[in-house]
């Protein structure tokens, strides 16, 4: 009897030890966190001179997004050998997207208006390029094709094909956007980082950016892991539950490289419009490459060609994020972020993530905002700015 009791003992010491070490790795994995993200929006405001500003924001969302591919890769995997653990995939990637346009849109609308007031004394509307009507569009292919993914109740290996469609011509087409044409001008809102980069000869400037993309994307790539082993060890440690992780918490630490590119861009209240951009970026991503990467992984891990199939709850929750999504795409509608659109949407958020049992009724609040705001589009009788900034865009590089 002493063996298996003194065995047990030794389990539970090593457990333990090894949930202590994970925690305490958050000393190191934290800071590293930090720098990677510093260095990345380095790279991307520099580059931004170099292609086209989105094209520089979709390879830094891919960048930022590693460790929320990384976590969602894992819980995929394991939902082929165990298909009960379904729900956390559906959690880890609906709570992400929902995180994204909930808490990070008005993030960055209040960070710039709060250093906007500031100077100004004013309150502000984050105002988008006209090329920005891309990415505007970009997030409407992956949302639309995945109401049908709803709407059928299942996610296959053969809905990668569409969603990888989608990103691919929203690629294409930044790729075909000249970059800036404004370096003298806007020289002067980069920090000093960028600044010096954009002021060497040409080929030390490429690959110092170069450099700066692929030192903060490996800081990230192997910070990213242990970071999350370590929050997910102070995480249980306080008691929080592994759905309520999975959904919450860890899409927050995963996501927080983006959030804090978010920050540094939106405290300059000029570039408020990168950082919402940089944060649409990593939604279409995540609607469209993570989603894709899901069904694949499941498929290789169970052994055979199956589906992952919804109930109604997870439907009803995948409802819920292309609604909050659909919103946040015909807000931007107008190329503009005011004040009151960033308080519903994060209003919204805030009282789904405080009351689990109110995100039913939820479903018909966001319903009802996405029919009034198509109204005012229809009785406005105008194609609103994105649209037409779309078709500039296109007709510029495609006549």
């Amino acid at each position: 009897m002493r063996a298996p009791g003194l065995a047990m003992i030794l389990k539970l010491i090593k457990t333990t030890t090894a949930a202590s070490a994970a925690a305490w790795s958050a000393l190191w994995t934290f800071p590293a966190i930090l720098l990677s993200s510093f260095i990345i929006a380095w790279a991307a405001e520099a580059a931004q001179f170099l292609m086209a500003q989105g094209l520089a924001l979709a390879i830094l969302a891919w960048l930022q997004t590693l460790p929320e591919f990384a976590v969602e890769a894992v819980i995929a995997w394991q939902a082929g050998k165990d298909p009960s653990k379904t729900a956390l995939v559906l959690a880890n990637f609906t709570g992400s997207l929902r995180l994204l346009v909930g808490l990070g849109w008005p993030m960055i609308y209040f960070v710039a208006a709060a250093f906007g007031w500031k100077r100004e004394r004013r309150f502000m509307t984050v105002e988008l390029d006209a090329e920005h009507s891309v990415e505007v569009f970009g997030l409407f292919l992956p949302i639309a094709y995945f109401t049908f993914i709803w709407w059928k109740g299942t996610l296959t290996a053969w809905d990668a094909l569409p969603l990888i469609g989608t990103y691919a011509l929203y690629l294409w087409i930044l790729w075909k956007i000249p970059p800036r044409d404004d370096e003298g001008e806007a020289l002067e809102d980069l920090g000093i980082v960028p600044r010096r980069v954009l002021m060497m000869p040409p080929r030390m400037r490429n690959a110092a950016i170069l450099t700066l993309f692929f030192a903060g994307g490996g800081i990230l790539f192997f910070a990213a892991h242990p970071f999350l082993d370590s929050m997910l060890a102070i995480a249980t440690s306080l008691g929080v539950s592994t759905f309520v992780f999975v959904q919450w918490v860890a899409p927050f630490l995963s996501e927080f490289p983006e959030k804090l590119s978010a920050f540094y861009w939106a405290r300059k209240v000029r570039t408020a419009n990168i950082a919402l951009m940089n944060m649409v970026s990593s939604n279409i991503n995540q609607w469209s490459i993570l989603s894709a990467m899901i069904p694949i992984l499941f498929v290789i891990s169970a052994g055979e060609l199956r589906p992952l199939t919804f109930d109604a709850h997870q439907r009803a929750e995948i409802l819920l994020t292309i609604l909050q999504s659909f919103v946040g795409f015909l807000l931007l509608l107008n190329l503009q972020l005011k004040m009151h659109e960033a308080l519903i949407l994060f209003v919204l958020w805030a009282v789904q993530f405080a009351m689990p049992s109110w995100r039913g009724p939820m479903i018909y609040v966001y319903l009802a905002w996405c029919a009034v705001e198509l109204v005012r589009l229809v009785v406005s009788g105008h194609a609103p700015p994105a649209w037409r900034g779309l078709r500039t865009t296109l007709k510029e590089r495609f006549s």
